[in-house]
């Protein structure tokens, strides 16, 4: 199928890409129109156009973030990291409709055929084929058209900017900048009996709304719109503004305020940064609101993509009861979209089209692109995923002779693209790359040579060949991919954690000793700190120290975003699971012993108990009477190191920070060395060599299975408040 994709560097492609499949509980629909928006994805393609320094100064949460990887990874890491998203392409669209192809088993509100609206920058794509999840998705009644109808989301924005401005009928609300949000806000307003002003520098605009609605029009190059207000109102002012505009200069939201009544509201919609002239808003005591896209909802992965929708009477009107109230006023007349369709167009002219929104300025409001989607056809992979063929057409990679290794790749974010897939080409070959998106997917099979791109997974296990399988997908799917791996005769190298509860990890031992038994099939989990230069020099030291010994780890892995998927215990298992059996491993590995006994806490944070607990200490003891304390916390400061380690054994003292710096205090002396890896390399290349009949296993599946017991006992003792024996 084809998807219109984006480059950072402003580029605008029609791709061939995978088709994708439905996520859970979800649809895949055949797209027949969806529609640009050409304020906001005009700004997308501007931003993309800028310079790194312009990109830089607008975005100083991004530069942050490639300092703080420069400091924990190196600089070669963090500027390989900014590559690889600047290469990436990006999808553009938000707002679709088309038919129903295929649903998911855990579906029951649609079937094969039904027409359907759909929305989410995350899915409701510029494409041929999008796969939704079942609350972005809202049914078309008869009497709406496809094209009308692919205007939802936008509408379903501007619907609930309305219900902030919470105007009664008869009141006045302006309405400043009538782009096509505002455009269709002026309709919904007037729709609900309230008196509109509209306000844009654009004549055409401006004439547009009046047939959308709006009782008066001001253009502020040539009136005065604080002297059109008082007019208007008799001296009042609006009851309410809605800010339809974009940018950071004060001016819009100073003039909005200018025109308010005493206690009336002002409503920011979208991209809109600047500071607000205090003084007067204090003494009207207005009220400023933001409005938050499409509605309750937006943003939440639990309602948007677990499908768990509010209560209706305790949240009468989220992002998806907002999109069926936009397509009942387009059928009852009351939401009339002909006036924004200022320009039809052909999916395969998106590109043109775009390039002509860039050069042509405020032309035009709202464009509609309709598609010829009967071309493409469904994946079998839809209906039986071991009848899937190739997208690509080639045929299904055979098992080379020799050390020829094929490696399939599920789930290549930006981390895999640096840390592990550089390591481990031009040692394997390359065969089919799975990702979530199709456009990801087709781009990470360009990077990397790989034979063949798909979205879904069950092709990697279904086809002959394909000899090893490496898994970089969120935390859920570790368990069930590695088993599915193990049972295709696999070997497996999955980023850690391996799994997220002791069922899964039985059922994957299990699976391991059938293979072990059958000569096939083989896990590593990604506990790469073994293997980083810091740790060989360590190990090689110790060796020659008999005796128990106390290792403490210091972890500042910092605060969470509360809407960071970490924060998602369904999906990542939490910090315990998904980051510190890093440290637990590595204690395991460095010791050298079993450990025996574990005693842990949360800590919680100075925020409170209803923040994610994300900082735990744990103390273990081991069978030959060595120490292990791990401090892992949020709370602290980005200039401390992320992480530093003190051994303490008989005549020696070791302490490392970073993996960065290693220094050794023995006999009255000290030595210091550096190094700029924290193991990925290493692990690669250790993997790779095994993968060839080079040598064994680098990682028994008995200590891998050591560690994940040690972490399951840590929240063990945190949940029970009580020490744990294994």
């Amino acid at each position: 199928m084809k998807q219109l994709a984006q480059y950072q560097d402003g580029r605008l492609e029609l791709q061939e890409v995978p088709v994708p499949v439905p996520p859970p509980g979800g649809i895949l629909v055949r797209t027949t129109c969806s529609v640009i928006s050409p304020g906001t994805e005009k700004m997308k393609v501007e931003q993309a156009r800028m310079s790194l320094l312009q990109k830089a100064k607008a975005r100083p949460d991004q530069v942050k973030k490639v300092l703080d990887t420069a400091r924990t990874l190196g600089w070669k890491a963090a500027l390989q990291k900014v590559k690889n998203r600047l290469e990436s392409p990006s999808p553009l669209g938000y707002s679709a409709a088309g038919e129903v192809v295929a649903v998911d088993t855990a579906n029951t509100r649609f079937q094969v055929g039904d027409r359907v609206a759909c929305g989410g920058a995350e899915c409701a794509f510029h494409a041929e084929m999008i796969a939704v999840p079942d609350l972005l998705a809202s049914p078309i009644p008869d009497g709406v058209e496809d094209w009308q109808a692919a205007y939802t989301t936008l509408a379903s924005i501007s619907m609930q900017a309305v219900r902030q401005a919470q105007a009664g009928l008869g009141e006045r609300v302006l309405v400043m900048g009538q782009g096509l949000v505002g455009q269709l806000a002026t309709s919904l307003l007037a729709a609900s009996g309230v008196r509109v002003m509209g306000v844009d520098y654009v004549a055409q605009r401006l004439a547009v709304a009046q047939q959308m609605g709006a009782e008066r029009v001001v253009n502020p190059g040539a009136t005065k719109v604080e002297d059109a207000v008082r007019e208007w109102t008799d001296g009042l002012g609006v009851d309410a503004v809605l800010l339809c505009v974009g940018g950071k200069t004060s001016a819009p939201a100073d003039q909005a305020i200018a025109c308010l009544r005493d206690r009336g509201t002002l409503v920011i919609v979208g991209i809109y940064d600047a500071q607000l002239e205090w003084k007067t808003a204090y003494m009207k005591d207005i009220q400023v609101r933001y409005s938050r896209s499409y509605g309750p909802g937006r943003y939440d992965p639990q309602y948007e993509w677990g499908g768990r929708d509010y209560p209706v009477g305790y949240v009468r009107w989220t992002e998806n009861r907002n999109f069926e109230s936009c397509l009942h006023l387009m059928k009852s007349g009351g939401l009339n979209l002909n006036p924004v369709t200022t320009r039809r167009a052909q999916f395969s002219d998106a590109v043109s089209v775009y390039n002509d929104l860039m050069q042509q300025g405020n032309a035009d409001i709202g464009v509609v692109l309709g598609y010829d989607g009967k071309q493409v056809a469904v994946p079998a992979a839809v209906q039986s995923p071991a009848k899937q063929a190739c997208v690509n057409g080639t045929s299904p990679i055979k098992l080379q002779s020799g050390n020829g290794m094929v490696l399939d790749v599920i789930g290549a974010g930006n981390f895999a693209r640096t840390m592990l897939l550089p390591h481990v080409k031009g040692q394997v070959s390359f065969g089919t790359i799975v990702n979530g998106t199709g456009l990801s997917a087709r781009h990470v099979r360009e990077k990397f040579g790989f034979q063949d791109a798909e979205t879904d997974s069950a092709r990697v296990f279904s086809r002959e060949g394909g000899s090893a399988v490496m898994i970089g997908t969120r935390h859920h799917l570790h368990a069930p991919l590695v088993l599915d791996g193990l049972k295709a005769g696999k070997h497996v190298f999955v980023e850690k954690p391996l799994c997220l509860t002791v069922e899964e990890l039985e059922n994957i031992s299990h699976e391991v000793h059938q293979s072990n038994g059958h000569g096939t099939g083989s896990v590593m989990v990604g506990f790469n700190r073994r293997f980083a230069p810091a740790t060989v020099e360590l190990m090689r030291v110790l060796r020659a120290i008999p005796g128990p010994k106390t290792l403490t780890y210091h972890v500042f892995a910092g605060p969470l975003a509360p809407d960071h998927w970490y924060a998602n215990l369904e999906e990542s298992g939490g910090r315990v699971l998904g980051e510190a059996c890093h440290f637990l491993d590595f204690a395991c590995h460095v010791l050298s012993a079993k450990p025996q006994k574990v005693t842990a806490q949360t800590v919680w944070p100075a925020r409170g108990r209803n923040a994610f607990p994300d900082s735990v200490t744990a103390q273990v003891e081991f069978s030959d009477g060595s120490s292990f304390q791990l401090v892992y916390t949020a709370e602290g400061d980005f200039a401390f190191p992320k992480e530093s380690f003190r051994v303490f054994a008989s005549g020696l003292v070791a302490e490392c920070e970073n993996f960065q710096k290693l220094s050794l205090y023995q006999k009255r002396k000290g030595t210091e060395k550096k190094y700029t890896s924290k193991g990925h390399a290493e692990e690669m290349a250790a993997w790779s060599a095994f993968l060839k009949g080079e040598s064994e296993h680098p990682m028994p599946y008995a200590e891998i299975h050591q560690s994940m017991m040690l972490t399951f006992a840590v929240l063990e003792s945190i949940r029970e408040n009580r020490q744990v024996t294994l």
